[in-house]
């Protein structure tokens, strides 16, 4: 299949919402940051919010906080037990977090607008399927599309295109929902419309790349009903 894609100017009907994981569904991002910027503290240096959303969306082979951290102090740092301190504090702050406000309503009126759903994210089926299936969303979409399902994750717009192509729809026909600026850059490289919800650790970014800009997922349901009332081209 085609790794990237020329968008016609003109959109067809909507027929499928694909939404990111992490940020959106879930606020797994902020513990992710309280916790890298606790390991900067402890060395002497800030975590400017600004500096992390560099891998909001994407991985850290895009900006490296342990490079990055080394880089400031000029030294080597012993990186496993900061990183098993790390991963515990991310594991307690998550302990019993549940979907984002307006997530569910959002998702029930994809499916109520007779919507293709499917969640697209850079990160693993083991996080993004085991957390959908925690919060009780496992079964209100039709796939999960990750890392490994195409040959590369976002800004790239390859795992947009896979759901397409999954779906049997014509990438113009599908509206991204995201939380970060590389999750809209993917969406534009796939040629499909986007809306941009940040969050509490991407709000500090540029969304104006987005078709549409929400303040949150409440938002959600009525771009769907004015986008499926549009007339078709």
């Amino acid at each position: 299949m085609p790794t990237d894609f020329d968008p016609s100017p003109m959109r067809p009907p909507l027929r499928a919402l694909l939404f990111d994981f992490d940020g959106l569904i879930v606020d797994t991002e902020w513990p992710i940051y309280q916790a890298w910027s606790k390991t900067f503290r402890d060395h002497g240096h800030p975590l400017p919010l600004e500096t992390f959303t560099k891998c909001i969306g994407t991985d850290f082979d895009t900006w490296s906080p342990k490079t990055h951290l080394e880089n400031l102090t000029g030294a080597e740092i012993n990186w496993p037990p900061l990183d098993a301190a790390r991963q515990t504090s991310i594991e307690e702050n998550l302990e019993g977090a549940g979907p984002l406000p307006g997530i569910p309503e959002a998702v029930q009126a994809g499916i109520s607008s007779g919507l293709s759903l499917a969640v697209v994210s850079s990160s693993s089926h083991r996080w993004v399927d085991g957390w959908l299936k925690k919060i009780g969303l496992w079964d209100r979409f039709s796939l999960t599309v990750c890392r490994g399902d195409a040959p590369r994750i976002k800004p790239a717009p390859d795992l947009y295109l896979e759901a397409a192509h999954q779906l049997k729809l014509d990438p113009g026909s599908c509206l991204v929902v995201e939380d970060s600026v590389n999750g809209i850059k993917a969406a534009i490289g796939a040629g499909m419309p986007s809306a941009a919800i940040p969050n509490r650790v991407t709000s500090c970014c540029d969304f104006s790349i987005a078709d549409h800009v929400l303040q949150s997922a409440h938002e959600l349901p009525g771009l769907i009903a004015k986008l499926r009332a549009e007339p078709a081209p």
